[in-house]
């Protein structure tokens, strides 16, 4: 975060390459969307709104395609291209993306700030872009045209006490969430929504999903629709909790880079 005159600047970077974030057959379309949501989601977890994005391109094969989903999610997003550079490399192509947004609230979300007492919400239904990469039809668009929750964020960002985004998998980014706070978070698997009950723990695990992960004071309801998933507690020492198990990375709580 930065502060210029009287705005706050969040600015946030990601990169996407190629053989760990997607395969050569993908279609460069949506590699394209894709970059862009996953920036444009980091500024969603801070209820910051987007004002332009700078772009790393590698050159290569369909360049012609990336360029038409990056327009795609521009435009979807109502978010300009303000620079960047592009270079041609050998090998493997990967895609680096910064984002900058302007906080609407002020302090800022933030992982650290949860707070014993309050609930643990989520927004969306977990596991739908691993059907999708399973190859499930209905799910498809979850896995490559992701959507950042851009608006539920700036609607929570005044009420809640932490909030961030599920990418790598909603069991690792709680654990981060816990530590970050120095709470423990306490989920029931039960009230998770998932896309397939069968497969709820991979659900869990299996990351790339970029739902909003948050606390609020126990009793007050979101402004959005989202899904109360567990409680904030304390201890001396900070953990994760499911099921009244505990829970560490150990476990392969979700996808560590």
């Amino acid at each position: 975060m930065l502060e210029v005159c009287s705005e706050v600047l969040v600015i946030t970077h990601d990169t996407l390459a190629e053989g760990t974030h997607f395969s050569q057959e993908a279609d460069m379309a949506d590699v394209a969307w894709k970059l862009v949501a996953v920036n444009l989601s980091d500024l969603a977890a801070k209820g910051a709104e987007p004002l332009g994005v700078l772009l790393g391109h590698s050159l290569g094969r369909d360049d012609a395609r990336f360029v038409a989903g990056l327009g795609e999610a521009l435009a979807a997003f109502n978010v300009p291209l303000l620079g960047g550079d592009t270079v041609r490399a050998e090998g493997a192509r990967t895609f680096g993306m910064t984002a900058i947004g302007r906080a609407t609230h002020v302090p800022v979300p933030d992982r650290r700030m949860a707070a014993p007492g309050e609930a643990v919400w989520l927004t969306g239904t977990l596991g739908r872009a691993m059907l999708g990469f399973e190859g499930s039809t209905e799910h498809a668009q979850a896995f490559a045209r992701p959507c950042p929750r851009l608006a539920e964020g700036r609607a929570l960002a005044p009420l809640v006490g932490a909030m961030m985004d599920v990418s790598d998998g909603l069991l690792l980014d709680c654990w981060r969430l816990a530590m970050a706070s120095q709470v423990t978070i306490n989920l029931e698997s039960a009230a998770v929504p998932v896309a397939d009950r069968t497969r709820a723990d991979e659900c869990m695990r299996w990351g790339d999903d970029y739902e909003l992960l948050f606390t609020l004071p126990d009793g007050q309801l979101p402004p959005i629709a989202a899904s109360r998933i567990g409680a904030v507690g304390s201890m001396n020492i900070p953990a994760l909790f499911l099921d009244g198990s505990i829970l560490t990375p150990a476990d392969k709580l979700g996808y560590q880079h």
